[in-house]
């Protein structure tokens, strides 16, 4: 009986660490900014390999650009996207938000990557299975076929984690057909465009 206990304790245990927000829980995740840039970028190449496009390369500008804006949000308590005129035009953006020091970058990227399971390939934003594309838009600019750099940074309140990817291109534009393996993506006719979209 003693041995059927403990190998199913054994069994139980990573299983149950793949859940806790970070290795160290409940001990504050790992945190720097070399650790960050090293966790970001293996997790978007992995989602992009799989996807069918090329890596993307680290940016220190773009990690910039994001530690500005997640200041920002730790400073004032906003959380959303930089309302900045033409920012849009010339960096995507994702965020992530959680209890401070709680989650490890892993989480943070993974949680985005892991809106995969809702993408269907067709023009964006006609990209997700449930009929909103807000429920794949982190995953899609992550495997956007065209951007080619990504940087990422993380600021704090004393409460609240705030994370933030900027990529370059832009992706998640509307009208482009995004589908696996497709490098780069090309725009659609706007008579399939709604044909894709039920109207």
């Amino acid at each position: 009986m003693k041995r059927v206990l403990a190998l199913a304790l054994f069994a139980a245990t990573p299983a149950v660490a793949a859940n806790m927000p970070s290795p160290n829980w409940p001990a504050p995740a790992d945190r720097g900014d070399a650790f960050l840039r090293s966790s970001a970028l293996r997790l978007h190449n992995q989602a992009r390999q799989h996807f069918g496009v090329s890596p993307v390369a680290w940016s220190d500008v773009l990690a910039a650009e994001a530690m500005g804006h997640a200041q920002y949000m730790a400073r004032t308590g906003y959380y959303g996207h930089d309302q900045t005129p033409g920012r849009r035009k010339k960096m995507g953006e994702n965020l992530w938000r959680g209890t401070r020091g709680v989650y490890s970058y892993d989480v943070m990227v993974q949680v985005m990557v892991d809106e995969a399971r809702l993408f269907r390939e067709g023009a964006f934003p006609n990209n997700s299975v449930t009929g909103d594309w807000h429920a794949v838009a982190h995953y899609t600019q992550i495997v956007w076929p065209t951007t080619t750099e990504v940087g990422c940074a993380l600021a704090s309140s004393p409460t609240t984690d705030y994370f933030v990817c900027r990529y370059a291109p832009t992706g998640n534009k509307d009208g482009v057909l995004l589908a696996s393996g497709r490098d780069p993506p090309a725009p659609i006719p706007a008579s399939q465009q709604l044909a894709q979209s039920g109207n």
